[in-house]
């Protein structure tokens, strides 16, 4: 149950990972789809809006004429017939009277009897439209009388007012007969306008939903068409990053994207073309170095030869060289090695430049394998071992021996005394199957520069003036990283608080599982060692 559980959780985190991953894949089609779709919606709430306004004040204005006018008019025919003292009979007539004119309002009428009493008339009945129904401010200026002007001829004017009671709209408006007589109030239902105007606006919504919808609609196919040629333009990019120069674009059209795409492909021409310049001098430049060392190896061995007997002669008691000249003979033979060890080394990096380096495995004791390399330079006493026997790689004997050649040389001859090796297991992920393992050297000398230490692995780079004058090529260093490299490993240089110089070698204890360039064969040539 807990498992599946587990699943679930697994399989919900999965999709929502790619659901984020797809919209930030689309972030630039979502911005076009909401700016789309934020002026889609503010086009069409304006005009929705300016169109309602329309319709709303047209309506209104359209049915307050209408009633007004015909307010005005029953006022002057029917109130204006009435006694300037008229009865509450007389009033309640003539307020239904006026109630049944083609408008259908409600009309309320209001003067003094002869016995000097204020009386209604009210189409309503008593219960219905009174006084109080009408605003304040509407009855004051109902019955303020003007003064008489050459713009104003009446005492009196008509007035409206549009209200709300319970949710319902009404027109109200009120006047006097001129020339003595009733006041007269009016009220009119709006509902009917206002469910038209209801209406109006529930189709102005839709409208503007339906707009916002195919604005979104229309934006997405924009983007997808303005996006695809985006799209292909990353994927060639891509491609082109993986080292496939060779890609390239269709182009159609004359607009800007199929400018880029052209631009794009001409780019990848000229870089196409650029690489492959610069990889055929560099196989020409390796071919050269390849020939070169092995056309040297042929009088080499010829002069090594011939060195070899005068070391010989030299070293014998009472031999035949001039003390005169003995300086220059021995300075031929020291040449002479170093030439030789420079002609192995350029072999030996030729190789890892092309490629053709390949690895001899074989299960190794780490311990066995450090002694017999410190004891075959005779440096067993210069160097302090903490190794415990037990700790096997599966590793090229070989290879390991001429790194850690490098590694110790390179200790003695720039370090001080006691170079101290040390060797563990490392069971950290990233390091294959197996594990690790950590082979640190370190020296007791001054250190190394914190400006060198950037450099000391480069080729042909020799340490600053504070060390002594190196007599190697500058190749050893390098050539032990390749070779580390090549069985999946690496190696770090760094200072220790205590003083010295520490190199790190970490190796996989199983490179079989790391390296797919195992062979059978041997390597025909060894690699060299010994310099910094």
């Amino acid at each position: 149950m807990t498992q599946e559980h587990d699943g679930e959780t697994r399989g919900w985190s999965a999709a929502r990972k790619g659901v984020w991953s797809r919209l930030r894949f689309t972030s630039l089609r979502l911005r076009l789809v909401v700016v789309f779709g934020l002026v889609a919606l503010t086009a069409a709430v304006s005009a929705s809006g300016i169109a309602y306004w329309l319709n709303r004040e047209s309506v209104l204005t359209r049915t307050q004429d209408a009633v007004l006018r015909d307010f005005e008019q029953e006022m002057r025919n029917r109130a204006g017939s009435l006694p300037e003292r008229p009865t509450q009979d007389e009033l309640q007539h003539t307020a239904g009277q006026m109630a049944n004119s083609s408008q259908r309002f409600t009309v309320l009428l209001v003067a003094e009897n002869p016995d000097g009493r204020t009386v209604y008339g009210s189409s309503g009945g008593l219960n219905g439209f009174s006084l109080q129904d009408v605003p304040v401010s509407l009855r004051e200026a109902v019955t303020e009388q003007q003064e008489i002007t050459s713009n104003n001829k009446y005492p009196h004017r008509l007035y409206w007012q549009r209200i709300v009671d319970g949710d319902t709209p009404y027109l109200v408006a009120g006047t006097r007969v001129i020339g003595g007589g009733p006041t007269g109030y009016m009220l009119k239902s709006l509902e009917p306008e206002a469910k038209d105007l209801n209406s109006l606006a529930w189709s102005l919504g839709i409208a503007t939903g339906l707009a916002l919808i195919g604005s979104a609609l229309l934006a997405h196919a924009a983007a997808t068409t303005v996006l695809k040629p985006v799209q292909r333009l990353g994927a060639a990019a891509r491609r082109l990053g993986e080292g496939k120069l060779d890609t390239r674009l269709r182009v159609s059209g004359t607009d800007e994207l199929a400018d880029l795409s052209r631009t794009f492909n001409k780019a990848a021409e000229a870089l196409e073309k650029r690489v492959a310049d610069m990889a055929g001098r560099d196989e020409a430049s390796r071919r050269f170095v390849a020939d070169m060392s092995h056309e040297l190896r042929t009088p080499l061995t010829a002069i090594t030869a011939v060195t070899e007997v005068l070391e010989e002669e030299l070293e014998s008691e009472g031999g035949g060289i001039d003390p005169m000249i003995e300086p220059a003979v021995r300075l031929v033979v020291s040449e002479t090695r170093r030439l030789n060890d420079l002609v192995e080394n350029l072999m030996e990096v030729t190789r890892f430049d092309a490629g053709t380096a390949r690895l001899v495995l074989d299960d190794v004791d780490m311990s066995d394998q450090i002694t017999a390399c410190i004891d075959a330079r005779a440096w067993l006493d210069a160097v302090d071992l903490d190794a415990e026997r037990g700790i096997h790689a599966r590793i090229d004997p070989r290879r390991l021996d001429v790194i850690l050649a490098n590694l110790i040389g390179n200790a003695l001859k720039h370090g001080g005394s006691p170079v101290r090796v040390s060797v563990r297991e490392d069971g950290a992920q990233g390091a294959g199957d197996g594990g690790a393992v950590v082979i640190e050297v370190r020296d007791h000398g001054p250190g190394i520069p914190e400006e060198v230490l950037p450099h000391v692995f480069d080729r042909f780079y020799k340490a600053s003036a504070s060390r002594p004058r190196s007599e190697g090529s500058g190749l050893g260093l390098s050539i032990a990283l390749e070779n580390a490299h090549i069985h999946g490993g690496e190696i770090t240089a760094a200072n220790s608080p205590e003083g010295g110089a520490v190199f790190t070698l970490r190796l996989p204890r199983d490179v079989s599982a790391q390296s797919p360039s195992e062979k059978d064969g041997d390597i025909e040539d060894e690699g060299a060692e010994g310099d910094a």
